[in-house]
């Protein structure tokens, strides 16, 4: 988003630049049309005077810098003040006059820094123009000096009231920006902890038994085998993962889906966590999300199964209906509660979030019979 900002810049640039060249070169030509001549802005009372060379510079000032008016603001309405003071001060009131508005509804839109003394620096040069008019003309009155002050004023105020609502879309896109940076961040962090937990722990079992094998060769290699597969299936999950963060990768990355199920139920099994595993109907061709979320569901349920409730009867029910697939893993929860198969809750709660984004329900607790059950609907064809 950052970069396609930046790419865009230039070109609202050159845009801006070539809609003002030609309303510069349009007052240019204007100023000096005999029909428009003395027939612009009079501040002030100065006798209309023929225009001669220091006119040409006064319209020049006026109408020139408007083409440099976005990137350079501050520039272009320096020179715009001084081409219209010349303006009125020799008596030429011409048509270019037109652009000082301009040139200040620009700065005020464009200026981040020291705004409140820009006004005063203003407001002072144009009290010292007021003066010198007064002396040089036919004494205009007060009330048509303010009058004119304002309607500066109010340019003024219109630049500053486009450069705030600016600065608001800025904020709101950089808030939103913010929060999709965190919801991808809170997503990776899932994913990992989704794919290093269940492998880890079921290393750690693995292993934890291996020590008590020694006896019996067979079983222990058998044992150290399946610790092997874990991890290698743990590299590869986190390839997988890498491979979605990583744009460039060109591979298409794969991703856990519900038909390895079966296979994420045997390596529970061969962690030493008795499984029953029960799959009713026919997955849709088209599930979405909804196939990740529920292997998701299936895998951290069995994940806590295996840390806080290890060697207890588990059972997972996976149902396929026309428009949702229901998920239900419980384990025997007989014993010390302190060793909930609920776990810290940390993943539980990271479940509950991704069914919830898909329109699904969620629940984890113990039911009457004292087994900790996870229960997952999950709404089929979801893009999310």
């Amino acid at each position: 988003m950052i970069a396609l900002r930046r790419a865009r810049e230039p070109w609202h640039r050159i845009r801006s630049t070539v809609w003002y060249v030609p309303l510069a070169l349009v007052l240019l030509v204007a100023s000096f049309v005999p029909a428009f001549q003395s027939h612009g802005t009079v501040l002030g009372g100065v006798p209309d005077r023929p225009y001669d060379a220091l006119a040409v510079v006064a319209v020049g000032l006026q109408c020139l810098p408007l083409a440099v008016r976005s990137r350079w603001p501050v520039v272009c309405f320096a020179l715009v003040a001084a081409g219209f003071a010349l303006d009125q001060l020799r008596g030429y009131h011409s048509l270019a006059g037109t652009a000082l508005p301009i040139a200040l509804l620009t700065l005020g839109s464009r200026l981040d820094q020291r705004r409140r003394t820009t006004v005063v620096v203003l407001s002072a040069a144009y009290v010292s123009l007021a003066l010198a008019l007064s002396r040089l003309g036919s004494g205009e009155s007060p009330g048509e000096f303010l009058t004119f002050y304002l309607a500066l004023a109010f340019a003024w105020g219109i630049g500053v009231w486009l450069r705030t609502g600016r600065a608001a879309e800025a904020e709101r896109l950089r808030r939103r920006a913010e929060e999709t940076l965190a919801a991808e961040r809170t997503r990776i962090a899932r994913e990992l902890h989704d794919v290093v937990t269940h492998h880890v722990t079921a290393m750690v079992v693995q292993a934890e038994a291996a020590r008590y094998l020694t006896a019996a060769p067979e079983r222990l290699d058998r044992t150290l085998t399946d610790v092997t597969d874990t991890g290698r299936r743990a590299i590869a999950d986190l390839r997988q993962l890498l491979d979605l963060l990583n744009p460039d990768h060109g591979a298409e990355p794969g991703t856990p889906h519900l038909g390895r199920l079966l296979t994420l139920v045997e390596q529970t099994r061969r962690a030493g966590q008795p499984v029953e595993f029960t799959e009713e109907g026919t997955p849709a061709e088209a599930v979405g999300s909804a196939g990740l979320v529920a292997y998701r569901v299936v895998q951290e349920a069995l994940t806590n199964a295996l840390k806080y409730a290890h060697g207890r009867s588990t059972s997972v029910q996976v149902r396929h209906l026309e428009r949702e697939i229901t998920v239900e893993v419980s384990t025997d929860g007989s014993g010390s509660r302190s060793a909930s198969p609920g776990g810290s809750g940390k993943g539980l709660a990271g479940l509950r979030q991704r069914v919830d984004v898909l329109g699904g329900d969620f629940s984890a607790g113990r039911n009457t019979g004292g087994r900790f059950v996870v229960r997952a609907r999950i709404p089929a064809g979801s893009p999310s």
